[in-house]
């Protein structure tokens, strides 16, 4: 079973050691790489580790979880929410932010850790579905599409891939809210808008490779991956290898 990582960020200190010490991760596979107090913390946690699965309070000092997440694209649908308060407001954003699910305090362990291991399955079945045949030099992407929303946003992916975009950009340039554009792009391309533009970055990022004279450390934000380390946990999430054992063997 494929180990993912995860972080927790809460801020009653009580809360976040029973977190990490009482619930059975290594059941599920999952380890904790690591914890934040605060939304500010959480942030930079998040960034520097590119964590699989985020578990998160919403009242959070100094910027509340949602905030937070909404400052951390890359995480896509890989968030879990918990909350001591039933709030309309703060559902809604979560719902729109598209975390994977709202849990409400107080909660049983094990009812956390299943709907984590649900969570944990349907990461391991994506990665699976993204492995390339070795050898393979580009990712096969869904193409001919029928809906001209989603030509319209596949052309936007295109043409600013290089830029620090998301669904939220890709949403607003075509009109349509996050959540309905999130479940449209996955209902006509069979994936979803995360794994479409990490797709088609890697795609360019190879061609940049098979023209030689660019460095690595030049590649990951010229095909917009803002983070070095991301880019190298994705590229070898699809292909098997690093960016450098992969440049080697062309």
């Amino acid at each position: 079973m494929e180990t993912l990582s995860l972080v927790i960020i809460e801020d009653e200190k009580i809360m976040l050691e029973e977190l990490v010490s009482t619930i059975d991760w290594a059941s599920i596979g999952l380890t904790v790489i690591g914890t934040a107090e605060d939304g500010l913390k959480g942030e930079m946690l998040i960034k520097e580790s590119n964590p699989d699965i985020i578990i998160t309070d919403i009242r959070l000092p100094l910027q509340d979880g949602l905030t937070m997440v909404s400052k951390c694209p890359l995480l896509d649908q890989n968030v879990l929410v918990l909350s001591g308060y039933t709030d309309f407001e703060y559902t809604r954003k979560a719902i729109q932010l598209g975390v994977y699910d709202y849990i409400e305090k107080p909660f049983d362990d094990e009812e956390l850790l299943k709907v984590c291991g649900q969570l944990a399955d349907k990461i391991r079945e994506e990665h699976k579905n993204e492995k390339q045949e070795e050898g393979s030099f580009h990712i096969n992407l869904p193409t001919g599409f029928h809906n001209h929303q989603i030509s319209c946003v596949v052309n936007f992916i295109k043409e600013n891939y290089e830029k620090a975009i998301g669904l939220s950009d890709a949403a607003e340039a075509i009109k349509l809210s996050e959540n309905h554009l999130s479940t449209l792009f996955k209902e006509v391309t069979g994936i979803n808008f995360l794994q479409y533009l990490n797709a088609y970055r890697l795609n360019m990022a190879i061609d940049l490779m098979k023209e030689g004279g660019v460095n690595i450390s030049e590649i990951a934000p010229r095909c917009g991956f803002q983070n070095p380390g991301y880019f190298a946990k994705i590229f070898k999430r699809y292909f098997g290898m690093t960016p450098t054992q992969f440049r080697d063997q062309l």
